[in-house]
């Protein structure tokens, strides 16, 4: 276990427990649990539940078994993706869920935790892997892949419109990349100077995005889950996904408009309060999105599902 002292504080816990309206002995499905700070507190709060907590990351399943021990055999904890959380379920002999909640993007322990690759902000080996057992890593992406793939994973992923080629082009150029700092360099001496002072943000944080992004197939994995979601819940169930960007928030807003059986809760994200983002300032690009399973073909009116 690497060294680690930072936690993660769980985003907009209000909110998804006022959207995911746990109650009874109902069954919930984390798909990325993490810490376990959501699960922690859903089990405080629904007293009778069962949480089925699923993530890639061997680490931080750790952290949320030490954190979730006091609940016994009410929680369940299995490294795996959440795209194979159907064939989780039936192994377990469990035909539905009264509720699934996804909190994507990454973990504090992935940003703060050591040699992990996540972070701009000092030097580590250019890993990005959720999964550690995954082959592909950051270093094999930046030193392999060919420029124009680059340049397209950074403009498409990093949403980085306007310097995705020039960035690309000095990737190429300064290879071999090693580690972290090596890329930031290398993004640092692509941008016009007048461009780094002006973005509000960490100049690289699009790049590292994008390459964290493609890494852990996490827009194709996680379009491949919402496909699934509608028949991994009951009726009446509900379905609470925390995105961070624009990319992932509009795949969950589109799964949940052509569903058949899910009905939207939310008109619009809900965003964290201003207090929140003043307590953990991580909060800030939050968006949550829930929906409510219904039958096909019954009534898709949001207004009955709203809390």
């Amino acid at each position: 276990m690497r060294r680690y002292t930072h936690y993660h504080i769980p985003v907009m816990v209000k909110e998804v427990i006022e959207f995911l309206n746990p109650k009874g002995d109902g069954i919930i499905l984390d798909c990325t649990v993490g810490e376990g700070g959501h699960a922690k507190a859903i089990l405080d709060f629904c007293k009778g539940c069962r949480l089925i907590g699923i993530d890639v990351d061997s680490e931080v399943l750790e952290i949320a078994d030490r954190k979730l021990s006091e609940y016994g055999d009410r929680v369940s904890l299995f490294k795996a993706s959440y795209t194979d959380a159907d064939f989780l379920l039936k192994t377990l002999g469990i035909d539905g869920v009264d509720g699934i909640l996804m909190d994507l993007g990454v973990s504090t322990y992935q940003l703060k935790g050591e040699n992990r690759g996540f972070t701009f902000e000092k030097e580590e080996p250019l890993d990005m892997r959720m999964d550690l057992e995954s082959e592909l890593t950051a270093q094999r992406v930046l030193n392999e892949l060919p420029e124009e793939e680059l340049a397209r994973i950074i403009f498409e992923y990093g949403e980085e419109k306007r310097y995705a080629r020039r960035i690309a082009r000095k990737i190429v150029e300064s290879r071999p990349l090693n580690t972290t700092l090596d890329l930031v360099r290398a993004v640092a001496e692509a941008l016009p100077p007048e461009e780094i002072r002006r973005r509000k943000r960490h100049f690289a944080t699009r790049t590292f995005q994008a390459i964290r992004i493609y890494v852990n197939r996490e827009l194709e994995n996680l379009k491949v889950f919402l496909e699934k979601a509608e028949d991994l819940l009951k009726p009446g169930g509900r379905i609470v996904v925390i995105a961070f960007h624009s990319l992932e928030d509009r795949i969950v807003k589109e799964a949940f408009k052509k569903s058949r059986k899910l009905v939207a809760l939310t008109e619009k994200p809900v965003r964290p309060s201003e207090s929140e983002v003043r307590e953990n300032p991580r909060s800030r690009s939050a968006r949550l999105r829930a929906a409510m399973r219904v039958e096909e073909g019954g009534d898709r009116s949001a207004s009955e599902g709203k809390t």
